[in-house]
Parts: C-alpha cells; structure tokens; sequence
C-alpha cells in the first residue's frame, strides 16, 4: 500500500505544480507584456534657395499622431557655394558641394534606416526665376540633382520647384508648429490640440522673393490667395502671397540697375544705401543679368562689364530710391490691395519675421518685438555710419552682406509699412526670430509635416517576457506533464479499485 500511495502523491504533486506554473506563466506573459515604440523616422530635405543650400535632417516617432508626426529638427547644414540657380551654365559642378553635408546626414541617421529614409529636394525662387528665363537649363540642373540623388543611400522622393505659395504656406506651417500652436503635451504626457490658441502670421524674406502668410477673418475666407491646410485632424485656411523679385538680392539688384540708368555712366555711379568710404566694382551681368532687372538692362549691355559704384552713406535719398521699387500706382488707393496690384486682406494678429527680416534686425542690434520708431531710429544711425565704422558695429562682419544691410532694412521698412500695411499700432505685434529651440524657422520643416501625412504610421510593437516560441514551448511541456500525471492517477485508481472486489468476493464464497 505505501508502494502504491508513493507514486499516487508524487503524481498530484506534480500535476498541481504544473497547473500552478501553466496560470502563472500565463498571467506573466500577459500583465508583463511592454508596448514599445517602433523607433524614429528620418527625413532629409534640401532647401535649394537662390543664394545658399541647406540641408536639414528631420526625425519623428515612427507611429505617429493623428497622422501628422511629431517632428523635430536633429541636423542643419549649410551647403558651400551659391543657390543651385547659379549652376545654369555648368550643372555638373553643383553636385560635388552636396558631399559634405551629405555625410554629416549619413552619420547622423542609423545605418540600418538608410534605405527607408526618404530625401527631397525643394527649390524656391531662384530656381523660378531661371525657369522662366531659361527652361532647358533649369530643367539640366534638376536632373544633374536627380542623377546625384539616385546613387545615395537614401530613398531619393524627386527634386522639385515650389511654388511660391507652397514656400509661403510651408513657412506659416513651420512657425506655429514650433510656438506650439498646433499641438502640445498635457499633464498626462499626451499631444492634445491647445486650447484657444491663436496662430501666428508668417513673414519670409529670402533672396528672390518674399511671402507673407496669415489666417485672415472668417469673412474673409474665400480669397484666391487663401489655401485650406489639414494638420492633426484640424483644417486652416491660410492666405499666403509670394512676390517674386520682392525678395533681397533681387530688389537690391533693381535698385544698382536704377542707379546705373539714372547715372548713364560705368566709372562712377554713387549709391546712397551704401555706407560712405565704400567702393566696389559689379559686373554688368549680376546688377542686370536676372529676368527681375531685365527691363531696366541698358542698351549697350555687356554681361563682363564692370560698374563702379560708390557709396555716399544717405539714408533719406536711400529711402526715396527704395520707394520707387514698389508699385503702389496699380492698386488705386484701395485699402485690400497695398501693392503690386495683389488683394491682401488686412493684417491680423501676431507674426514671426524669419530669414532675411531677422539678419537685417539682427545687424541693427534688434531682435524680438520693438517698436517701429526704435527700428526707424536705428536704421538712421546705421545708414550714417561710414564704412570703416560699420566694421565695428557688426558683429559678424562679411563684405557682402555688410554693404547691403542699409538697403535691406529701408527695403523692409516699406514692404512692411506701405506693402503689408503694418503701422505704429500693429508693428510690434511682428516678432524678429530665427529659430525655436534647436529648429531653425524655414518653410522645409513645413514641407516634412505635410510630407508625414502620406508615409504611413507604424504599429507600436509588443515586447513580452518570453519569446514566442519558448513560451509555447512551456505550455505544451507542462500541459502534457498535467495530463500524463492525470492519466497515471487515473490508473493507480482502477488499480486500487480493481484490488478491492475481489477480496470482498472470496470472503462472500467462503463455506461456514
């Protein structure tokens, strides 16, 4: 009887263990289980402006929200030589100046997301301009991008002009994605759309064109200019105009070309936007070369000729030279077309100044909100100075950019004043700013987030205790222990049973 009650015990105790141990796995492997992130997706977008390249790296959560990722700056880089427009004659020779900032991108982004990282090339107004002047050849340096892009690492997504509204509306996107207007973190750690939040106006200023863009009121809602924008399950609509040959270089290129024709001379044309002292020697091509200044070309015009130019330092004949590059005769005094003969409506609300209206503040010694007369006072006291002067009131002091921060800040003064209607009033509502945080305030971070509408969202993943197979494994080891110990219990117990009734049989047959 011990012999039989032995194996009976170890049989049950291994049967309860073995359901214990079934239950407690399982519960392990399901209250234990951790949702993880599928990581980060990166992008890369070339912004191929009409002076400079640059190149930025973005990076948000691969599962996304509301199909919108989160996105955040991770690289800017700033591609040696002039904008890709320049390269019309040679277009082969623009590809090797990409290389460096290509490989600050490759050690930047995971190996392993190489092939998956999607690359994009957008071209602004520069690139515009040589289109229309010269199709073939800006057709020639998109392909020459094209070929360089195609033998990259990175899934290359096609090289592209932008309109001029898309820049204005990619702008606008980017400014108040960065002040949090379209999304912030709660207390609970999660995005939520803020409460009451009003957006901000955006006001670009590169080298071939300008863009102002804004929510205007609801009445006015149905203008051409205005473009329905969808982000984080939310639609805007947003007015955005661009001005082409509004922007920097260009205007200043106009204003040489003035001067030149009012003087009818090459040896010595005087330039009030430049500081006193100053000389300098252009050639024929640059001042009047662009499709921008084309009407204002002389005609005895040589591309190699140079034009000496001398600056006499005024900053009231700078004015009334700057004045005469708008167009204020088209619009008939009326108050929705400030210029150019372009509706507008009024301006409402706060804006963010980025690119070349805050590198012109910034040389004046201002940044963030002042008041329009501290910008008129201060453009005085610089347009004064003399040359050798400037040399120590700049604090980063490069030639070219130095002779024409007069220009540019008188040029902002009326585009601002007279072209957008901004007043003593409504002037410090503008605020002068590069960048928030570590992203720079440019219309490609705009381009990324709207470009994340379309690249699918990946499922968060499930990482458990134990790995699929072992747990399966367990389970089939443990249940088959449980039945093994269930089918020998069963045995001992027939057995036992079997062992009785014959006893009680004999003992029945047994004659007295």
């Amino acid at each position: 009887r011990m012999l039989t009650r032995t194996p009976s015990v170890i049989a049950q105790v291994f049967l309860l263990v073995s359901i214990v141990l079934v239950i407690a796995i399982a519960v392990i492997q399901m209250k234990q289980q951790e949702i993880l992130s599928p990581g980060l997706k990166y992008g890369i977008v070339f912004d191929a402006g009409s002076s400079r390249t640059t190149v930025y790296v973005y990076e948000w959560p691969a599962e996304k929200e509301n199909d919108t990722g989160v996105v955040s700056q991770t690289l800017k880089c700033n591609v040696k030589g002039p904008g890709i427009s320049s390269y019309g004659n040679n277009p082969g020779a623009l590809a090797k100046p990409f290389d460096d900032c290509m490989n600050k991108a490759k050690e930047r982004i995971p190996l392993h997301l190489h092939q998956n990282t999607s690359i994009y090339l957008g071209a602004t107004a520069g690139m515009r301009l040589l289109r229309l002047q010269n199709e073939t050849a800006a057709e020639e340096v998109l392909a020459s991008i094209e070929d360089y892009f195609r033998r990259q690492p990175f899934e290359f997504k096609g090289a592209q002009i932008i309109s001029g509204q898309e820049e204005g509306v990619y702008g606008w996107i980017t400014a108040n994605y960065l002040m949090g207007n379209f999304l912030e973190r709660n207390l609970w750690r999660t995005w939520v759309r803020p409460y009451r939040r009003e957006t901000m106006g955006a006001l670009d200023l590169g080298g071939a064109s300008t863009q102002i863009s804004f929510i205007p009121e609801e009445s006015e809602e149905n203008f051409n200019n205005t473009l329905p924008v969808k982000l984080y399950g939310y639609n805007y609509h947003v007015y955005t105009h661009s001005f082409q040959c509004y922007g920097r270089d260009e205007a200043e290129k106009r204003l040489l070309a003035l001067l030149l024709q009012k003087t009818n001379s090459i040896s010595k044309v005087s330039n009030p936007c430049y500081s006193q002292n100053y000389s300098t020697a252009l050639k024929m091509k640059y001042i009047s070369g662009s499709l921008c200044a084309q009407s204002l070309r002389p005609q005895n015009y040589h591309p190699d000729q140079l034009v000496n130019f001398h600056g006499t330092g005024d900053p009231a004949q700078c004015q009334e030279m700057v004045s005469s590059l708008f167009n204020f005769t088209a619009c008939r005094r009326r108050e929705d077309c400030p210029f150019h003969g372009i509706h507008q409506p009024k301006v409402k609300g706060n804006f963010v100044a980025f690119s070349g209206f805050y590198y012109t503040a910034n040389a004046l010694n201002l940044s963030g909100h002042f008041s329009l007369a501290d910008f008129n006072s201060s453009i005085w006291v610089f347009c004064s100075q003399s040359w050798t002067q400037l040399q120590f009131m700049l604090p980063k002091f490069e030639e070219v950019y130095a002779r024409s921060y007069c220009f540019s800040a008188i040029f902002i003064y009326y585009l601002l004043v007279h072209g957008y209607n901004f007043d003593a009033e409504t002037w410090p509502q503008i605020h002068f700013q590069k960048e928030v945080g570590n992203s720079s305030i440019a219309w490609s971070l705009g381009y990324m987030l709207s470009l994340t509408n379309m690249i699918p969202a990946e499922g968060k993943l499930i990482h458990l205790p134990l790995r699929p197979p072992l747990f399966a494994g367990l389970l089939v080891f443990l249940t088959a222990t449980a039945l093994l110990c269930l089918l020998f219990l069963a045995y001992l117990c027939t057995v036992s049973r079997h062992q009785k009734n014959p006893s009680r049989v004999e003992h029945i047959l047994i004659p007295e």
